[in-house]
């Protein structure tokens, strides 16, 4: 395996901070940007909404390779901070496209299941290209512009990058907060006695972070210019949302007593099936570990992060 210089922006969230462990440990030397400041090595305060900051990151480091995490999550955050959403998602990936073309690296752009909007069937990476989706939130419409700034800037400046599409990922340093997804929204309020509710009806698959980090790290070593691919765990690990419910509170020791159950909520998908052909195919996607081992493990961080 080749040794690559690599920046993650995002590198202090969710899934960056996974992906920057994964990435090192493979050998590569790593960098890492985010919005906070940090005494930590080969890391650069940097806001990708800014750019005289993006300006400054590029003249003082060459990258062989960039995976674009930094971004505003979720739906509910889109609306209630829709100016951070839109300046970080869009214009941030524009920024970072036009040094792309200035710098010459590779890009790894992570966009989000999200874009797949309305659509009902099997969520394969081609449905975006032969059918009009309507894409249901603001957050969905800015990963759905970003994949369309990307694919526009290979087309006229022949730009080398790849997008990757993740789906509900959890586990280890995914921090609440009341915007982001179920999981550490139900382990958090299970473990502090607080009222959540579950809506009947939802299924997803969920991805354990550790298992689709392996699998983005793999990008480097397979790199396919203008491919998008679908990243998550297994279809056999689909499940009602109330089952991962049900998990949450079996391993934190609680009852549903504080639980509200509703029937389906407004505006999202019911249920998401999604095709994982091409990860495994080109990148070796191979998930192994289902929401009954990544459940528990998810708790005991959360856990350990309020000395419970």
């Amino acid at each position: 395996m080749e040794t690559e210089r690599i920046l993650v922006s995002g590198g202090k969230g969710f899934i960056g901070t996974n992906l920057v462990k994964e990435l090192r440990d493979r050998g590569h030397e790593v960098w890492s940007c985010d919005l906070m400041n940090s005494g930590l090595d080969n890391y650069v305060r940097c806001d990708v909404s800014r750019y005289r900051q993006m300006q400054e990151l590029f003249a003082e480091h060459d990258f062989d390779y960039v995976y674009h995490l930094a971004a505003e999550y979720g739906r509910w955050n889109g609306e209630d901070y829709y100016e951070n959403l839109w300046l970080t998602n869009v214009v941030g990936t524009k920024h970072m496209l036009h040094f792309q073309q200035k710098k010459g690296f590779r890009l790894i752009h992570f966009s989000s299941a999200e874009v797949y909007g309305d659509y009902e069937g099997v969520m394969s990476e081609n449905v975006m290209d032969d059918i009009a989706i309507k894409q249901m939130n603001d957050y969905a419409m800015t990963k759905w512009v970003n994949e369309l700034q990307v694919i526009n800037s290979m087309g006229m400046f022949a730009t080398e990058s790849v997008i990757v599409r993740p789906v509900n990922a959890y586990g280890p340093h995914e921090h609440y907060t009341p915007y982001r997804g179920v999981i550490p929204k139900f382990i958090y309020n299970a473990l502090m006695d607080r009222p959540y509710t579950v809506y009947r009806g939802h299924k997803r698959i969920f991805d354990y972070v550790e298992d689709t980090c392996r699998t983005f790290a793999n990008i480097v070593d397979n790199f396919k210019p203008g491919e998008a691919y679908n990243v998550g765990g297994s279809p056999r690990w689909e499940c009602d949302i109330k089952h991962i419910s049900d998990l949450i509170l079996k391993e934190t020791g609680k009852d549903d007593s504080n639980v509200t159950y509703k029937e389906a909520e407004p505006f999202t998908t019911r249920v998401k099936r999604m095709d994982f052909t091409k990860a495994v195919r080109d990148l070796n996607h191979n998930p192994e570990i289902p929401p009954d081992k990544g459940i528990p493990k998810t708790v005991k961080w959360f856990k350990e992060q309020h000395n419970l």
